[in-house]
């Protein structure tokens, strides 16, 4: 009898004021941000996904006029950070800056502590990071068609670097692989700098890896880009032809980088994230300090990047599971 009076009570409340329980969520949601804002970078500090966070979250703050905090939380493949957003609350304030693994780990790791397609709603893609394929400067392979070539005269007896078994330069050669139906011989680094050391000095042949990666190396004169990995030319490399023109069709990956937020997020402050961080990507500076990183910025709306998002998985999932990619 008192729960039914209670609950009659709060309805006389609720007709009184012509306000809903969704009504004042709204309302809520609308004074978005009231409080500061934790950035979740899931690698250490350094690189362009702790420079993206910090810059963004710097912008925000001086939009907004809130705190904007950014945490790095490195580990397990990313999956440490991504855990972590992915089990805060749903209210716009834990943020993850999602990159290249967000959508190969659910098919890399076959028990993650959440489910990608359903823990996340998408924000906003910042930027992309084109995929290069370097050789050695003394290398006898001067282009694409010298590669695949040599790959299948020879299979298996190319070395090429990567950071590792499912990293992005593993499954970017992997997916070539597949499309060229070569085979090269994989030498896992621990991560992309000794990786292009190797190169530089020529342990190994060739290897994909993005750009801001390879830009020193590049500039050094110790490796030679042969091809790049994007729909059309690079203004970062004009002079380099895309893999496509160099003669396999259709090949294209790049490493991303974006933003996301717990599954369950008003769609009133996904939209503001949103509308914000796209005004952030068009100021000079932002561009500036990209073009410097080598990332293209991108923006747009939160639907593209989910469906930008949903098509990487599909093709990660095809290329881990055709490839029998484990993790290390």
């Amino acid at each position: 009898m008192r729960l039914k009076t209670v609950a009659y009570c709060l309805a006389l409340v609720v007709g009184m004021f012509g306000f809903t329980s969704s009504q004042l969520f709204a309302q809520g949601s609308a004074a978005y941000p009231e409080k500061p804002i934790t950035i979740i970078v899931p690698y250490p500090p350094g690189g362009f996904n702790d420079t993206l966070g910090r810059i963004v979250g710097k912008k925000l703050s001086d939009a907004w006029g809130v705190n904007v905090i950014i945490e790095n939380k490195p580990g397990a493949g990313t999956t440490i950070g991504t855990n972590f957003v992915a089990r805060s609350a749903p209210d716009g304030y834990t943020i993850l800056v999602a990159q290249f693994p967000f959508a190969a780990n659910p098919f890399i790791y076959k028990s993650l502590p959440y489910d990608t397609s359903k823990a996340f709603s998408p924000v906003v893609l910042a930027g992309r990071a084109p995929m290069v394929l370097v050789v050695n400067e003394n290398s006898k392979i001067r282009s694409l068609g010298d590669l695949l070539a040599a790959a299948k005269k020879s299979p298996g007896k190319i070395d090429y670097g990567s950071s590792g078994s499912g990293s992005s330069e593993h499954l970017a050669m992997a997916l070539f692989e597949n499309m060229a139906n070569v085979s090269l011989n994989q030498i896992p680094y621990k991560g992309s700098t000794p990786l292009l050391t190797d190169l530089a000095g020529g342990q190994v042949e060739v290897a994909f890896d993005v750009f801001p990666m390879v830009r020193p190396f590049i500039q050094s004169g110790k490796i030679r880009p042969i091809a790049i990995a994007t729909d059309m030319r690079s203004p970062l490399l004009p002079q380099v032809p895309t893999v496509t023109e160099a003669g396999l069709k259709g090949y294209e990956v790049s490493s991303w980088h974006g933003f996301m937020v717990p599954s369950g997020t008003p769609p009133v402050i996904i939209d503001k994230l949103n509308k914000q961080i796209n005004i952030i990507l068009t100021q000079e500076d932002i561009k500036k300090t990209f073009n410097e990183q080598g990332v293209v910025p991108d923006g747009g709306t939160a639907n593209q990047f989910d469906v930008f998002i949903r098509k990487q998985m599909e093709i990660w999932k095809k290329v881990v599971a055709q490839a029998g990619i484990i993790p290390e």
